[in-house]
């Protein structure tokens, strides 16, 4: 599912530690006991995505397993 204006979510938002000072960021907000929201850092009026907690767990673990290294 996806909302059109992140900005109107009621989340605290947060990116990575890992985030350098560059513009190519992701940031989460947790929406609720099972969803959680992930939008560009560059743009906060752009869309979110909404994703259940354990889409974000299976996203996170590729990741670190280096499964979007190019």
């Amino acid at each position: 599912m996806s909302i059109a204006d992140a900005s109107t979510l009621d989340v605290a938002w947060w990116k990575s530690s890992r985030s350098d000072t560059g513009a190519q960021c992701v940031e989460f907000g947790i929406v609720d006991d099972q969803s959680v929201a992930v939008r560009d850092s560059k743009h906060p009026t752009g869309p979110a995505l909404l994703l259940s907690r354990e889409q974000v767990a299976g996203f996170v673990a590729a990741a670190r397993e280096g499964r979007f290294d190019a």
